[in-house]
């Protein structure tokens, strides 16, 4: 149904409306609860910089679609090391930006913190299972 939505407001208004890009992210957390991590990947990777160009990079819509994106990166079981330092460094550059633009008591800045110690902690154990890995001091 996020699909079917996402393709009409796409067909209706472009990719450039409002209501697409945030059609788009909600299409978005959808693949990402049904663990279709590669559709969601490809849909943010084609979404996200449109957000960034219409919405700016410093406003809700885009840093929340860039949340988004670092969770699809992160949760997969498949993911690789590459997709998971890209996770914990989209979740650092959104959380320090959020902190910028939103003050640290807004909640969505939780959000992007969590999402920051559980990236961080997959990365971590991912790197963990490389062979000669020595655990630091």
């Amino acid at each position: 149904m996020r699909r079917e939505v996402y393709v009409g407001w796409l067909k209706l208004d472009g990719q450039d409306d409002e209501y697409t890009l945030h059609s788009a992210s909600n299409y978005a957390v959808a693949l990402i609860q049904a663990e279709r991590f590669e559709e969601a990947k490809a849909l943010l990777r084609k979404t996200l910089p449109v957000a960034q160009r219409v919405f700016g990079e410093i406003y809700e819509p885009s840093l929340k679609m860039r949340w988004i994106y670092a969770c699809a990166l992160y949760r997969d079981d498949g993911a690789t090391l590459d997709d998971l330092r890209e996770a914990v460094n989209t979740f650092e550059e959104a959380n320090q930006t959020a902190r910028r633009v939103l003050g640290g008591a807004h909640p969505f800045v939780g959000n992007l913190e969590i999402g920051l110690e559980d990236s961080r902690a997959a990365l971590r154990a991912r790197e963990m299972q490389l062979p000669g890995y020595d655990e630091p001091d």
